[in-house]
C-alpha cells in the first residue's frame, strides 16, 4: 500500500468499456519523513473506490491487490484508492503534509 495526495481528476471519454462509470484521479505518492509527510513528484492515475476529493490524503493499492478490490475484478487497473486517511502517526509524531 502507498500513501498519496489526490491532485486532480482525470477525464477520458475513449476507454475500455469496463472503465465506464469509474472515477479516475491523479494521485501523487507521499513519503513519510521525520519532519512530516512530503510529496515525491511521482504521480499515478488511480480508480477511486471511496469518493476521495482533491487534496485528500489517501491509501492506494497496486497490482494484484488493486484487481481484487470489490467491484474491480474485471477492470484493467493497476492502482485503486481504497481509503481516505483521517490521521496518521509515525515515529511518535502526528504527521501532516508539508507544503
Amino acid at each position: 500500500m502507498l500513501l498519496g495526495q489526490v491532485k486532480g481528476h482525470v477525464v477520458s471519454t475513449a476507454k475500455v468499456e469496463s472503465l465506464n462509470g469509474k472515477k479516475l484521479m491523479l494521485v501523487e505518492v507521499v513519503s513519510v519523513r521525520e519532519h512530516g509527510l512530503v510529496t515525491t513528484g511521482r504521480e499515478m492515475v488511480c480508480i477511486d473506490a471511496v469518493q476521495a476529493g482533491v487534496g485528500e490524503l489517501v491509501i492506494v493499492v497496486q497490482g494484484s491487490s488493486a484487481r481484487i478490490a470489490p467491484e474491480f475484478g474485471k477492470v484493467p487497473t493497476d492502482a485503486v484508492i481504497i481509503g481516505i486517511v483521517d490521521t496518521l502517526q509515525a515515529m511518535g509524531v502526528d504527521m501532516e503534509l508539508q507544503a
